[in-house]
């Protein structure tokens, strides 16, 4: 058994409190590797904003649970390093989806879990995940459940149609499994492909696809019910059209990838919208980065000098994710 106290990482119990009462929230980056951690660290530091270093199943699997536990004690001592003399970082289960994977993530030195059982009928969900907070509790690990289905795909997670979260569950589930925070489904998706082009409008301008905008009505709805308490947005990346533009110019093919506009992150961030998700904008901006490099100097070969120009896309895309929509900078 690892405590994550002993590598210098925190839970998400206070920073989400603060974060629903200063009317900002916090980010949760997903990583695969050193650059994308090492660009999270460079921008949660310079930006002096607390950060979620987020991991799926998946991507565990990728680089091995040892590794983890070491890069998110080094993500500490990096924070450390760059002159962040208290960093407050999370390193946190994104979609687990058994107990089994949320107490071994637990006893590896995470510091929050997701439990995901949204897939399962109500009264399932509210077993498993009550199962998950009691063991995480012991420890205190904070927990996340979630209620109502995103459609889109990220990693295992896949669904074909999403489902509004309902309101008059909310407080029941809550208070049945004492769960830590609560994602919920208004209309955001997983991964690049948020919205077929028939759900979208164009935008008579630019030609772009235009998504449709999120249910704050349902957000507002489940405010009332649960006043103060933590709600988590997933599937909340923009697709930033430059970056698939990049792509689609040097090689790439991306069609009618559409994201979440951000001024509606904004205004959910203001909300008691306090976690939001983000993982497929970085991924564009990586691999926009290394296409054009490679482009433009055929003949190179060392990773360094391609993945160096990627993460410095990545640092760029989290400091203005930190500073323009989720507000969470200067509250180190």
């Amino acid at each position: 058994m690892i405590s994550y106290k002993t590598l210098g990482l925190v839970n998400t119990r206070e920073m989400f409190a603060k974060a629903v009462k200063g009317g900002y929230a916090i980010p949760a980056f997903n990583f695969n590797n050193m650059e994308q951690l090492q660009a999270i660290v460079m921008a949660a530091v310079e930006t002096k904003s607390p950060v979620i270093l987020q991991v799926s199943k998946g991507a565990r699997d990728y680089a091995n649970q040892t590794l983890l536990r070491y890069m998110a004690e080094g993500a500490v001592e990096y924070a450390k390093e760059l002159g962040c003399e208290k960093p407050e970082i999370v390193l946190h289960l994104d979609h687990g989806d058994s107990f089994e994977t949320c107490k071994s993530c637990i006893d590896m030195g995470f510091s929050s879990v997701m439990i995901d059982g949204s897939h399962l009928p109500y009264e399932e969900n509210v077993a498993l995940t009550k199962k998950v907070v009691e063991y995480a509790h012991q420890f205190d690990v904070t927990v996340e459940g979630e209620l109502g289905v995103l459609a889109g795909v990220e990693d295992e997670v896949s669904a074909e149609e999403s489902h509004y979260t309902k309101p008059e569950e909310v407080v029941d589930f809550v208070t049945k499994t004492g769960c830590d925070s609560l994602a919920i489904s208004i209309g955001t998706s997983h991964g690049a492909y948020k919205f077929t082009p028939e759900q979208c409008t164009v935008d008579p301008e630019t030609g772009r696809l235009l998504p449709p905008p999120l249910a704050f009505d349902v957000l507002e709805a489940i405010e009332k019910e649960l006043p103060g308490f933590p709600i988590v947005l997933h599937g909340s990346s923009s697709v930033p059209q430059d970056d698939v533009d990049t792509i689609n110019k040097y090689g790439g093919k991306l069609v009618a990838a559409v994201g979440i506009p951000e001024e509606q992150l904004r205004k959910a961030s203001k909300s008691a919208v306090c976690k939001i998700n983000i993982d497929s904008d970085s991924r564009l901006a990586m691999t926009a980065a290394v296409r054009k490099t490679l482009a433009e100097k055929p003949g190179e070969f060392d990773p360094r000098k391609y993945l160096g120009p990627a993460r410095a896309s990545m640092k760029e895309l989290y400091m203005h994710k930190i500073i323009n929509v989720l507000g969470s900078n200067d509250k180190l």
